[in-house]
């Protein structure tokens, strides 16, 4: 029996429609498709007719938003869950790209861009890897599919759509299920390395989504994730002419997307999204954190640390209230460090978790950023962070927050700019919404209903709102920026100021 024969079995058996009641009948379910194309680091201002020719006339003939947010902490495991559930940390509970969970491991964090690590908190936590329903799971209740087909991480790939919901996921590591990886493989042959740039891993992604995820699992929501800019600029920074390569090169791989579609007839019946997982930064180098958290240092009855900390995250591990104060003092007095979050505020001059919306039961004692600056770099590229490397994310920065979302297609309007802040967050209810099904109650998204041809009129004024907190004898500010539209808030930015 051929790979190719297997998989049609097993979708037909195994990953097909529930045998749950549909919640909701989908209309035109054939033409109401959506390819929803991640490209990993894509700042809004690399998108140029020099830089990214095919992306930019993507844009002219359809809709391009200007206010899109990554969610905090800005990072790509964080991002994918978002993307994955339309809900923020403190309802799908994946805090960071790399997660403490003591029952797995007491001693350090875990790298949530491994899926292993991910399987392994799932079987500690009773199978819930994410406290939220997926976009896959909904889909799946209406007797649809989902598909990803992933150049990143084997943890992200994971993570868009980890219970696999009536669908699969195609990654270089792994495909589930797993004849759908031998499908590939026997077209395609062995994946190719890493490289940077990362031209001929995500070209093989490219190709085994069109030569093979989309016949076989004939999916309405598709999520492509293509791991440059990010991987090359990570290495050698924006604007170094490596990473404008690689922009050059993911580029080509929307041409070639489109061709693809073309040929396949699906091109004029898809909905093509294209976004970021987040922005980018050039980093200037970071606080020392090891020596700042020396003197709190110790170790619990049972031998392991009574302070681990990781990915800006921060547990006093005996909920000492005297060692969270003063690692925040330490924390405050650096200025390296940017906006500093505690549950409730309870430390003076900190940000409550719910600024960030990272107030959940899995949550640290501490989130903190690094401090961040508009200033340019060698290659005119605004947007600095205190982190050691050459260049990267994760922090409040608007650099860091802001992130590209571009989208064309069949429901969209052509030839607009959309001012509203829109989220990573946002995806999930849109897509339910275009296929006539509800959004789950978790999702903090919502459908994006302005830029849609058939869209209600929006009665909608966005203002701002200002978060702010300050130590007693005011040597430290924490502030935090955001703009509400809609009932729903999206930060802009956090900071510390010190006078």
């Amino acid at each position: 029996m051929t790979a190719l024969l297997v998989v049609l079995l097993c979708l037909a058996a195994a990953c097909g429609p529930s045998a749950a009641q549909p919640e909701q009948e989908a209309p035109d379910r054939q033409e109401q498709r959506h390819l929803l194309i991640v490209l990993d680091g894509l700042r809004p201002d690399y998108v140029t007719p020099e830089l990214m020719p095919n992306l930019h006339a993507l844009g002219e003939r359809g809709v391009v938003f200007t206010n899109h947010h990554a969610v905090y902490p800005t990072v790509t495991r964080v991002n994918a869950a978002s993307i994955s559930t339309g809900a923020y940390p403190e309802t799908h509970g994946l805090m960071g790209n790399a997660v403490f969970f003591p029952a797995v491991d007491p001693t350090r964090f875990l790298n949530t861009g491994q899926r292993d690590n991910l399987l392994r908190i799932e079987e500690a936590e009773g199978g819930r890897l994410l406290t939220a329903p997926t976009l896959g799971e909904r889909l799946q209740g209406a007797g649809l599919r989902m598909l990803v087909a992933s150049a990143g991480s084997s943890g992200s790939s994971y993570l868009l759509n980890h219970r696999v919901a009536g669908g699969g996921i195609i990654h270089y590591e792994y495909a589930l299920p797993e004849v759908l990886g031998a499908a590939v493989r026997e077209r395609l042959g062995p994946p190719p390395s890493l490289a940077t740039p990362s031209r001929e891993r995500n070209r093989y992604i490219v190709d085994a989504l069109l030569e093979v995820g989309l016949e076989q699992v004939d999916p309405v929501v598709t999520v492509l994730w293509l791991t440059d800019p990010d991987t090359t600029a990570h290495a050698n920074g924006i604007g170094h002419p490596a990473s404008v390569a690689s922009l050059r090169a993911v580029d080509e791989e929307i041409r070639r997307i489109q061709d693809g579609l073309r040929a396949a007839g699906l091109l004029e019946s898809l909905n093509i999204w294209v976004t970021s997982d987040h922005g980018f930064s050039t980093y200037t180098g970071a606080v020392d954190l090891d020596a700042l958290l020396a003197p709190f240092a110790g170790t619990l009855a049972d031998g392991s640390p009574r302070i681990v900390a990781g990915s800006g995250a921060i547990y006093v591990r005996d909920g000492d209230a005297g060692a969270v104060a003063g690692i925040v003092e330490a924390l405050q007095g650096s200025d390296q460090v940017g906006a500093i979050f505690t549950r409730d505020a309870q430390v003076p001059g900190t940000l409550a978790f719910d600024a960030a919306r990272w107030d959940h039961v899995r949550s640290a004692d501490i989130l903190y950023s690094v401090a961040w600056t508009d200033a340019e770099n060698e290659y005119g590229y605004r947007g600095t962070s205190a982190s050691n490397g050459t260049a990267g994310h994760g922090s409040t920065s608007p650099w860091d927050i802001h992130n590209t979302l571009i989208a064309a297609g069949p429901a969209l309007q052509s030839g607009m700019e959309v001012a509203l802040p829109t989220s990573n967050v946002d995806f999930a209810p849109t897509f339910l919404y275009l296929l006539g099904l509800s959004a789950a109650p978790t999702m903090a998204g919502r459908p994006l209903t302005e830029a849609l041809r058939d869209g209600p009129d929006l009665a909608a004024e966005p203002r701002a709102a200002e978060i702010a907190r300050e130590t007693p004898d005011g040597r430290y500010r924490a502030v935090a920026r955001s703009t509400v539209v809609l009932g729903r808030r999206y930060l802009d930015s956090a900071t510390a100021e010190r006078p």
